[in-house]
C-alpha cells in the first residue's frame, strides 16, 4: 500500500478538486482573494462539516486534498491554529451564527488564531488555570497570564480558557472564549527558544474585554470545548497527521500577507517576511527524505548504522500513516479507536528524537555548526556546501519541544492508561472540591 492509496470516493473528490483548480486558480489574485475562493468552496478545510464551510470528509482525505493543491501548483489553505484547532472546535460547540462569524473568517484566511490555554502554574494540570473572566454587562473582563502561546504576535483572535466560577470544582467553572487579540488590554511578549527563534510567547491580559456572544459552548462549559481542541491538536500534531500540508503565507490581518500576490508564495516556496517559520515546520514533515539526501551528499548512505537508522525512521513514519488509514476505515464504519490521537502524538515525539539523533550522526562534525540568523545560515551553507545542514541542526534543537507542547508525553500516557486501558486514576478530590478551596501552586 502506497501513500497515495485512495478509495473510489476519494478519487472522485480529487478529480472534482482538480477540475475546480483548473478553472479557479489564478496566481495573479491576492492571497486574500484566493483564500476566499478556496475557503467558500469548501477546499480550505474539507474535513469540517458542510455547515461549517467544509465537505464532511475525514482527516486523511483532507490531508490528501492539501497535498493535491500543492502538487497542482496552487497556494494552499491558510495554515495555523485557526484551521487546525479553532475551526473544528467552533464547528462542534458553537452556534451557526458563531460558525458564520468565526469559521468563515478562518477558512478564508481573514483571521489568524492562537491558543490561550497554558499558564505558568497550569500546564499539565490545565484545569487548574487561574485566569479570571468576570461578566460586565454584555462583555467579560479578563485578567491573568498565559504562556507558550504559539504565534500569538501574529494572531487576530485567541482561543481563551478562563475561570468564570471558582465556587465549583475546577473542571466545571471554566469558559471557552473567542478573544480578540488586538486590544489595549493584551500584552504579548516573545519567548526566545534555543533554536534562536521566538515562536512562543507569554501573554498578559489586564482588563481585556471579550463580548458575551463570543462564548463558545456556553458559560462554565468550556472544559468540553477545550477537550475538542486538545483532541484535534494531538491528532494534527501526531505522526500521519499532515500538520505541515498548508500554505506558507501568513493568514490574518496582523501577518500582512493578504494583499500580496498569491503566486509569489508558490514560486518562492518560503515563508513570508523572511521569517522561515513555515519553512521550518514543513521541513519537520520532510524528515527521512531530507536526511537521506544529506547522507548521500556526505557519502555515508552505505554506512550500516545510518541505513538502519533510516529504516527505523521509515518504519515509524509508515506506522503513523497506517494508523491514519486504520482510523479512516473505522470512522467510515461508524466506530472509533480510543486513544489514537494520543498514540499519534507520542509517535511524533519519538520520530522527532530519532530524526535528531540520526541527523546529527549523518552531519558529523559539521553538525556543531549552527546560526541563529539568515546571514549566518547562508555562510554555513557556503562553507559546507550542504543546503540542508541548517535545517538538520535546527530540527535537532527543536526536537526537545514536541514531547512537551500539545500535552507532554507523560500526560498522553496517563490519558491512554486511564481512558483507554481503564487503569485507576491517582487518588484526589479535585473533581468534587470547589476550585477556590483547592491548594494553589506558588
Amino acid at each position: 500500500m502506497t501513500d497515495t492509496a485512495t478509495t473510489p470516493s476519494t478519487d472522485r473528490v480529487l478529480e472534482e478538486l482538480h477540475d475546480w483548480l483548473s478553472s479557479q486558480w489564478d496566481p495573479e489574485l491576492t492571497v486574500g482573494a484566493w483564500w476566499e475562493r478556496l475557503g467558500l468552496a469548501g477546499w480550505s478545510a474539507p474535513s469540517l462539516p458542510a455547515n461549517a464551510y467544509g465537505k464532511g470528509l475525514n482527516r486523511n482525505d483532507g490531508v490528501r486534498i492539501a497535498r493535491a493543491i500543492a502538487e497542482f501548483g496552487a497556494l494552499g489553505a491558510p495554515n495555523g491554529l485557526g484551521l487546525l484547532l479553532a475551526a473544528p472546535t467552533i464547528a462542534t460547540h458553537g452556534t451557526q451564527r458563531q460558525i458564520d462569524r468565526f469559521v468563515k473568517a478562518i477558512v478564508t484566511g481573514q483571521q489568524s488564531w492562537c491558543q490561550l490555554f497554558s499558564e505558568p502554574s497550569a500546564g499539565s494540570d490545565l484545569a487548574g488555570l487561574q485566569t479570571r473572566a468576570v461578566r460586565d454587562g454584555d462583555e467579560w473582563i479578563v485578567n491573568g497570564q498565559k504562556v507558550w502561546t504559539s504565534n500569538g504576535q501574529k494572531a487576530d483572535m485567541g482561543m481563551l480558557l478562563a475561570r468564570t466560577d471558582p465556587g465549583v470544582p475546577k473542571h466545571q467553572g471554566i469558559t471557552y472564549f473567542a478573544c480578540p487579540m488586538v486590544q489595549p488590554g493584551i500584552d504579548i511578549r516573545p519567548l526566545r527558544e534555543m533554536t534562536g527563534r521566538a515562536l512562543f510567547n507569554e501573554v498578559f491580559l489586564t482588563d481585556a474585554r471579550v463580548p458575551d456572544d463570543a462564548v463558545i459552548g456556553g458559560e462554565n462549559h468550556g472544559w468540553a470545548a477545550a477537550n475538542t481542541t486538545l483532541a484535534n491538536e494531538r491528532a494534527g500534531l501526531g505522526s500521519g497527521g499532515g500538520s505541515g500540508a498548508g500554505s506558507v503565507a501568513v493568514p490574518g490581518t496582523v501577518g500582512g500577507d493578504l494583499d500580496r500576490r498569491a503566486g509569489e508564495f508558490v514560486s518562492a516556496g518560503t515563508g513570508s517576511s523572511g521569517s522561515g517559520e513555515s519553512t521550518m515546520f514543513q521541513a519537520m514533515q520532510a524528515g527521512r527524505g531530507l536526511l537521506t539526501d544529506l547522507a548521500q551528499a556526505n557519502g555515508v548512505d552505505t554506512d550500516p548504522m545510518v541505513r538502519q537508522g533510516l529504516a527505523r525512521l521509515y518504519t515509524w513514519e509508515e506506522l503513523g500513516r497506517m494508523n491514519g488509514l486504520r482510523m479512516k476505515a473505522v470512522k467510515e464504519a461508524g466506530g472509533d479507536i480510543p486513544g489514537m490521537p494520543n498514540i499519534s502524538k507520542l509517535s511524533m515525539s519519538h520520530i522527532m528524537r530519532l530524526s535528531r539523533d540520526l541527523g546529527l550522526s549523518i552531519a558529523g562534525a559539521s553538525g556543531m555548526l549552527h546560526s541563529y540568523d539568515p546571514e549566518g545560515r547562508r555562510a554555513i551553507i557556503g562553507a559546507t556546501g550542504r543546503p540542508s545542514l541548517p535545517i538538520v541542526t535546527e530540527l535537532a534543537l527543536l526536537a526537545q519541544a514536541p514531547p512537551i507542547y500539545g500535552g507532554t508525553d507523560q500526560i498522553q500516557r496517563n490519558i491512554i492508561g486511564e481512558r483507554v486501558l481503564g487503569l485507576p486514576k491517582e487518588p484526589n478530590d479535585d473533581r468534587a472540591t470547589p476550585f477556590s478551596e483547592l491548594p494553589k501552586n506558588a
